[in-house]
């Protein structure tokens, strides 16, 4: 009988996903942040009004797990977080402001231990920026909305876009698709 060594499975996992502690400062194409009024108006042409609070409104907002990762730029452990082997239909959302994100059909199976898609539900949604820290070259997703650190999105996913967005389970909230209405029976 083989015993599993969670400690090195652990670790590897975070050198296969990319230690997700991005620095303290996130630039985000929102505009400035001292503008809480500001619109993104996006190239599919929806306007998101950019979410500003301040720390202490994410801290009353968000669980102490919640504000590490969306705010404090953390990472969850791998095979830890509620959503990545959730093989349900439906919308994953950002869990501080509820933008859509993901959906179902774009999920895949990576192996890494956090949920995993090829692309976002709409483009613009999910914003990125470059992430050097750690002597790694990455790229850190966020909520294009609120800013919430997502995850990382990396060049070695499926077709058709080649991309995997590996994202923290916690960073996001699942709604399972209802199920379509059923027509009336002839009587």
């Amino acid at each position: 009988m083989r015993f599993i060594n969670w400690n090195k499975l652990s670790l590897a996992m975070l050198a296969f996903c990319g230690f997700c502690a991005c620095s303290q400062t996130q630039t985000t194409s929102l505009g400035n942040a001292n503008n809480p009024n500001k619109s993104i108006v996006l190239e599919n042409g929806d306007t998101l009004k950019k979410i500003v609070k301040t720390e202490e409104e994410w801290k009353a907002q968000l669980s102490a797990d919640e504000f590490y990762v969306l705010r404090k730029q953390g990472t969850e452990r791998a095979f830890t977080g509620d959503l990545w082997d959730n093989h349900e239909k439906g919308t994953y959302t950002c869990a501080a402001c509820s933008l859509p994100l993901f959906h179902s059909n774009h999920k895949f199976e990576s192996g890494t231990g956090w949920p995993s898609f090829f692309q976002p539900i709409k483009d613009g949604y999910v914003g990125d920026n470059e992430d050097n820290t750690y002597g790694m070259e990455r790229t850190e997703v966020h909520c294009a909305r609120c800013g919430g650190h997502l995850g990382h999105v990396f060049p070695d996913g499926p077709a058709p876009t080649g991309l995997r967005y590996c994202i923290n389970s916690i960073s996001m909230n699942f709604e399972k698709e209802k199920a379509a209405p059923q027509g009336k029976k002839n009587p």
